[in-house]
């Protein structure tokens, strides 16, 4: 069943009308999720509908990214706009404005049980890419049909790979955000009711590292410990001191995870353990901790290894920086958003989360703007955390996420 949009979401009636649409699209996707740089059958519909439009595109961009362009027929006015006030950067005569949305699944067993659950063993769309992917194309489809009203130019990426390796930086890389001026995106977020925006100039999501360890111990009998070093038992005490980094190292008013995910070790239940393996991830928003939080993981491993008689190998990685918002444009996503919840009550101004996302890559290179659009509705059982098997959302979040990245255009290129 379509939901029609609640009272208090303000979207315009041309984009109300693209909502059955929107909910097509979007279920189209969630039955053929597809991996990163795999998303072949996505990449196929977007092309499929950008052609149809005859709006200009580039494809195969990183592999299976897509960029559109839509350029605005008005001309430029000379008199002050909201958006000089709202965006207090130069102004160039004709802006560019990127809005990016991100394609692929996740290697998650989805448990719904709806018309629309994937079709593919072992891969869901359990984090919303599927409604990004949706939201793009219905605000391409508007911002077409009505770019006589622009001033300036869309540019919408399309983006493998988010969950991993990382489509953000390739992309970057073949220059999709050549000429651009500012970018924004969007995450639909089940940690915030329908009818919501999370949104915060500065840090939003976490920087992302990685890391893998290996202690190296000496096996034996179960029954002879004294004539062994015991990797499971070293491999233990180092889990449990790597929680006191953020615990005694950072500011309590600083915000940093070290957590262990993985942890595997032994064959017999009488058989010491030689080698231990651990694998985790560390998280934090100041970037001067990329090199105080890896120094004293190694510092820690290192200093109990050494004290029980083991070595290791730490194999540490920076996968994601920080998002970090830029405040002139947060301002724009801010006023466009209220229009559309209406109240400030639906906006929620020092969102944080410890996730981490590679649009990061992009607002490093141009300022930009990066929000959570509420899409959790609790009396329809739609608020399962994100990757997580049972995972949906409401979709009448996708209009109010067309509609505020359309106000953003409208404003960004009055």
């Amino acid at each position: 069943m379509i939901k029609t949009l609640p009272p208090h979401l303000a979207v315009r009636p041309a984009i109300q009308a693209l909502q059955p649409q929107l909910v097509q699209w979007r279920r189209q996707i969630h039955r053929l999720p597809e991996l990163g740089f795999q998303e072949h059958r996505t990449n196929a519909l977007i092309v499929s509908q950008l052609q149809a439009w005859g709006i200009p595109f580039v494809a195969g961009v990183a592999k299976t990214g897509i960029v559109a362009t839509i350029q605005g027929k008005a001309k430029s006015s000379n008199r002050s706009s909201n958006c000089d006030s709202l965006v207090p950067l130069a102004r160039p005569q004709h802006p560019v404005l990127a809005i990016r949305a991100d394609l692929d699944a996740l290697p998650i067993q989805e448990q719904n049980i709806t018309d629309y659950r994937s079709q593919i063993d072992g891969l869901m769309h359990a984090c919303g890419h599927d409604g990004h992917v949706a939201i793009a194309l219905g605000t391409a489809a508007y911002l077409w049909q009505n770019r006589d009203r622009l001033a300036g130019t869309i540019k919408i990426i399309f983006q493998p790979a988010e969950e991993g390796p990382g489509g953000a930086k390739p992309m970057i890389e073949a220059g999709v955000l050549d000429g651009v001026d500012a970018i924004i995106g969007l995450h639909l977020w089940n940690n915030l009711p329908l009818g919501t925006v999370g949104l915060r100039s500065g840090a939003l999501m976490a920087a992302v590292d990685l890391f893998d360890c290996s202690i190296y111990g000496r096996g034996g009998h179960g029954a002879m410990p004294h004539q062994t070093v015991d990797a499971i038992v070293v491999a233990a005490q180092v889990v449990n001191s790597l929680q006191t980094i953020v615990a005694r190292n950072l500011d309590p008013l600083e915000s940093g995870v070290v957590s262990i995910g993985k942890f595997q070790a032994g064959k017999a239940p009488n058989v010491i353990a030689d080698q231990a393996n651990l694998s985790g991830t560390v998280r934090y928003f100041s970037p001067r901790l990329a090199r105080l939080l890896p120094e004293r993981l190694e510092q820690v491993i290192a200093g109990v290894c050494r004290s029980q008689g083991a070595t290791y190998a730490l194999d540490y990685r920076h996968i994601y920086p920080a998002v970090i918002n830029h405040p002139a444009i947060t301002n724009l996503v801010k006023q466009a958003a209220q229009t559309v919840v209406e109240t400030d009550l639906a906006i929620v101004p020092e969102c944080q989360t410890m996730g981490g996302e590679d649009m990061s890559y992009f607002l490093q290179q141009v300022p930009g703007c990066y929000f959570f659009l509420g899409s959790a509705n609790p009396a329809l059982n739609l608020d399962f955390p994100h990757h997580h098997p049972k995972f949906d959302f409401d979709e009448t979040a996708l209009s109010a996420g067309v509609e505020i990245f359309v106000r953003c255009a409208e404003t960004f290129c009055s």
